[in-house]
């Protein structure tokens, strides 16, 4: 193959991305510079935080450039290398973003050693989902056993392992999740001990049954009414990490209103950024590793087929309608 196909970022979205947002090119395969690796990706990653970037606005990272490749994760296999780091064959996580092939300075790039475990697994659970998981939990809300758990957007990559990771503290982990599909699997498959459908009628008395001891810690990938709901039910010093607001990523979130429990009960709420603790990675990532390995640590995927499906995979993303960590095969 000589050709790369890539995904550009054509135009800035006004609310939900459209499929018109993003144009796709062919270029030449890059070839590598001094120091330099090429790595044909196997799987890229699409991840909430992208929406953020596409717009031109003050955050914790630059902004997406227009007309230039999207921005995201990946894991493939060095074709070409020129580094005495990495050689031909070997397995690296990257950040070569939304095409076929890339180049990059061989140290911008993690080995994958692991042998029995999926490549895909190190964009999800054993990636920059799965670090989030860990640190969120363990750095902010620092759970301590039979304290009360609450996890929004359950089901999803981060989710789903921060439930599993209280449960292994000894938590009572609960669960949100939109829809009774997402509640089964978050409970049958990944162990919570509750989830709550935040589509129901009667979410708000659902949730309150399912924390009759109040709520500890919250790790909140949501926002908006959802995290409303939960810090009505926060007890006194519990700890709030903020992960995502996706309720509010296409400017249409509902505005919070229960706000006054941070002060009420003296919360702590504390945003964080998964790459601004690069120190703790290697923690992170061993105990994330020993308990998938052992079968402790149950994860999904939801898998689309080539890079022409990204567009509307991401689109797909942003409404809710994957399971678990949303990668996109390229080979």
């Amino acid at each position: 193959m000589t050709l790369n196909k890539q995904w550009l970022l054509a135009s800035r979205p006004s609310g939900a991305p459209t499929a018109d947002n993003f144009r796709l090119v062919e270029t030449p395969v890059p070839v590598a510079g001094e120091g330099e690796v090429v790595v044909r990706n196997h799987f890229m990653s699409l991840d909430p935080y992208m929406r953020g970037r596409m717009d031109d606005a003050k955050s914790y990272a630059q902004p997406q450039m227009l007309d230039q490749v999207m921005q995201g994760g990946t894991v493939g296999e060095v074709i070409e290398s020129r580094s005495p780091l990495l050689k031909v064959g070997d397995k690296v996580r990257g950040g070569l973003g939304w095409q076929q092939f890339g180049k990059a300075d061989a140290r911008q790039f993690v080995k994958i050693s692991g042998e029995g475990i999926p490549l895909s697994a190190y964009l999800g659970v054993l990636g920059m989902p799965g670090v989030t998981a860990w640190m969120g939990l363990t750095q902010i809300i620092e759970p301590k056993a039979g304290e009360t758990v609450v996890v929004s957007a359950a089901s999803g990559a981060v989710g789903g392992v921060v439930g599993q990771l209280a449960k292994a503290r000894g938590c009572h982990a609960v669960g949100i999740a939109g829809g009774a599909m997402k509640c089964d699997i978050v409970t049958r498959e990944f162990g919570f001990d509750a989830c709550v459908d935040y589509k129901a009628d009667d979410f708000r008395a659902r949730f309150k049954d399912a924390v009759p001891k109040g709520v500890d810690g919250l790790f909140e990938n949501v926002g908006g009414t959802v995290m409303d709901t939960v810090l009505q039910r926060m007890n006194a010093f519990g700890r709030v990490a903020v992960c995502g607001l996706i309720s509010g990523y296409n400017g249409d979130g509902a505005p919070m209103k229960e706000f006054r429990s941070v002060l009420i009960n003296r919360l702590k709420v504390q945003g964080f950024i998964v790459s601004e603790r690069m120190d703790l990675w290697p923690q992170a990532l061993t105990e994330l590793e020993g308990m998938v390995r052992s079968g402790q640590l149950k994860y999904r995927e939801t898998v689309a087929q080539g890079i022409e499906s990204a567009p509307q995979a991401f689109i797909g993303l942003l409404k809710g309608e994957n399971v678990g960590k949303q990668v996109v095969k390229l080979i």
